[in-house]
């Protein structure tokens, strides 16, 4: 099976007056074509700033890639020179980001912002890129596509916006796609459409994805493999139903006890998390998650787990499973 994108090892620090913060650390994970790996944690877990790494979007500073390969289809983009990434990205990686209103230009028609991805890798003409703007909106499914092309971003409404975002991210034909919340500021209708659209379009070009969000509950409806953060590591790996069915780590068990359930009762109350996520300059000497774990032992505050490999398909970091 291909593997185009393929992570081992990737850290990323934050220098800051405050300290040194190990924002993303020993992050390994591979993505094969057509498949779909969800990157789930609560805020501040290190989700989005291991998709800028992948990227190599880091503001530097103060952040830092300091270990790590990140191979695209066998080229690690961690050695590569800023002019090497720009020719890589948007050609063989693309990326939605989380907010479509604050990601576009707000100056510059949607014509133009699609044609210069197109442009910048050398695709095609002016001219040409007009003709493939037009077919990339139809795409996606904009409506009145012809008359969008003219059109500001304020002038879309959010889901519009976001659909332009994709066209974007896909108007080179890249290998590997990386969907940063793709549907937080949207409505529950538009979500739906826009989960669809990316899976159709997945379907029909064969991308490896990696879909990044807090959602479990679109978590279910999209991923494959299923990649739980926890204060910048990965604490567990499975597939997408065996990691519903029985969840190994207590975090991930938590949050899907917080998760609401289709056509339950409203007087059934959510379980939560107590607690919060720790700073990243202020983290406990053992187990991040320790303060915070209905399983903890003495063990878990002053050691820190291992990935450990429970079954074939399996990951888990948590001292109490390896006790089970």
């Amino acid at each position: 099976m291909t593997r185009p994108l393929e992570v081992t090892g990737l850290s990323t620090t934050l220098f800051t007056r405050r300290g040194e913060m190990k924002a993303v650390e020993g992050l390994s994970l591979s993505v094969a074509a057509g498949e779909t790996v969800a990157l789930v944690g609560e805020s501040g877990c290190g989700k989005s700033l291991s998709a800028l790494s992948i990227m190599r979007l880091l503001p530097d500073p103060p952040a830092r890639i300091v270990g790590g390969t990140v191979a695209l289809n066998g080229r690690d983009l961690v050695a590569l020179t800023e002019e090497a990434m720009l020719a890589i990205r948007g050609k063989e990686i693309g990326m939605i980001f989380q907010d479509p209103m604050s990601s576009l230009n707000p100056v510059a028609t949607i014509e133009k912002q699609i044609a210069e991805v197109l442009m910048a890798h050398g695709e095609l003409g002016r001219s040409q890129a007009r003709v493939r703007a037009h077919e990339l909106l139809e795409l996606v499914g904009m409506p009145d596509a012809a008359r969008r092309l003219d059109a500001y971003p304020h002038q879309l409404s959010g889901g519009m916006c976001q659909r332009v975002m994709i066209a974007m991210a896909i108007a080179c034909s890249p290998s590997v796609l990386i969907a940063d919340e793709p549907t937080t500021a949207l409505d529950v209708t538009v979500q739906a459409q826009v989960l669809a659209l990316l899976k159709r379009l997945q379907a029909d070009a064969g991308m490896a994805m990696i879909f990044i969000t807090h959602d479990l509950g679109v978590v279910a409806e999209t991923a494959d493999r299923v990649v739980v953060m926890y204060a910048g590591r990965k604490v567990e790996e499975a597939p997408v139903d065996a990691l519903f069915e029985t969840p190994l780590h207590p975090y991930t068990a938590g949050l899907i006890g917080a998760t609401p359930v289709p056509g339950a009762a409203r007087a059934d109350r959510l379980a939560d998390i107590p607690g919060m996520v720790p700073p990243l300059n202020a983290l406990p000497p053992g187990c991040a998650f320790a303060p915070r774990c209905p399983r903890v032992m003495e063990r878990c505050r002053h050691e820190r787990p291992a990935l450990t490999r429970p079954a074939a398909d399996r990951l888990v970091a948590c001292f109490a499973v390896e006790q089970d």
